[in-house]
């Protein structure tokens, strides 16, 4: 099909987007979506625009980027304590899209849009005079006055974290075949891969951070740093055991290989797990909600008074990491 055959922007959304959308969307053939806020709840906003070659590359499978780019929004939501509610999508096509590609893209989209519980709402297509750029802005919901909030961790407190730590940093670096992944199983290649392209939002651990977390944010940036900006936003500081940060079994094998590897999984980007403090009292509640809808949790540090960066303590030694979560400018 030549570019002067294409299908109209009106075509396009009625075909590949109109399907997935959820009921607020009203088929996408109004100017707006509509959303009723559940009684006393508060909604919660958050939006991250991706593009290519900066937040994933051209030959990332359309699905997978469509992946990421509601799971990464779906991550904040689950940060804040906030339930998904819905979307919105903005999305600026170069001009060498082709139909088989939005198809493709159409068909992840909603798969995550099922699994996260997130519906389609509206959005906009428009032509890209550059790379290929989407934008989704994520809405969700949190009883009034319940939002957990990055500034209000207190010395004391215990550092926490879900999931595994540095396997979508590891799997990036895996395109360009380093010599350390030669150690590592084709399974595990897989496993690092995945973890990169295909985010696991935590969003089912929301209802039980708003019941016992104090502060929290989750990790898209690399855990040094954004441990480092909940602490400054909070006014306090951190240690970490680094050998309680939890690595999966081929993160824990690339280090064994390349040591300087466990700098890259404590500071890359893409984990997309959930970052928390908790007073020691709520820990043992807060365990048995995670273990109870099988999210793994592990306790890594505490918060203490002072401002200087997060200590991370390995070996005998302490280290303050002068990275900083990525900064686009």
């Amino acid at each position: 099909m030549s570019r002067s055959e294409r299908p109209s922007e009106d075509s396009l959304i009625a075909r590949f987007f109109a399907p997935i959308a959820g009921e607020g969307g009203l088929g996408l053939k109004d100017d707006a979506a509509r959303l009723t806020p559940t009684p006393s709840h508060d909604l919660v906003l958050t939006t991250d625009a991706l593009v290519e070659r900066v937040h994933f590359l051209p030959e990332d499978a359309p699905g997978s980027i469509a992946r990421k780019a509601l799971g990464v929004n779906v991550s904040d939501l689950a940060a804040k304590g906030a339930d998904p509610a819905g979307f919105l999508l903005s999305l600026a096509l170069p001009d060498s899209w082709t139909e088989s590609w939005l198809a493709d893209f159409a068909v992840g989209l909603g798969q995550a849009s099922r699994d996260f519980s997130c519906p389609l709402l509206g959005g906009d297509t428009v032509k890209a005079r550059g790379a290929l750029t989407l934008s989704v802005t994520a809405v969700g919901q949190v009883p009034t006055g319940r939002m957990v909030q990055r500034t209000t961790a207190q010395a004391g407190d215990l550092v926490c974290v879900t999931g595994i730590i540095g396997d979508a940093a590891l799997g990036l670096k895996l395109r360009a075949a380093p010599a350390w992944s030669n150690d590592l199983s084709p399974d595990e290649k897989a496993h690092l891969a995945d973890r990169y392209l295909h985010p696991q939002p935590r969003y089912r651990l929301a209802a039980a951070l708003r019941d016992h977390a104090s502060a929290a944010m989750d990790v898209s940036d690399g855990l040094a740093g954004d441990l480092a900006k909940m602490m400054r936003a909070s006014g306090v500081s951190a240690v970490v055991e680094a050998d309680r940060v939890p690595l999966s079994a081929a993160v824990a094998k690339a280090v064994q290989t390349s040591s300087d590897l466990l700098d890259v999984a404590l500071t890359g980007g893409d984990d997309y797990e959930i970052l928390c403090t908790v007073p020691e009292k709520a820990l043992d509640s807060f365990r048995q909600e995670a273990d109870r809808i099988g999210i793994p949790l592990s306790v890594i540090g505490r918060v203490v008074s002072g401002h200087d960066r997060p200590v991370f303590r390995m070996n005998g030694l302490e280290r303050r990491y002068d990275v900083g979560s990525y900064q686009h400018f």
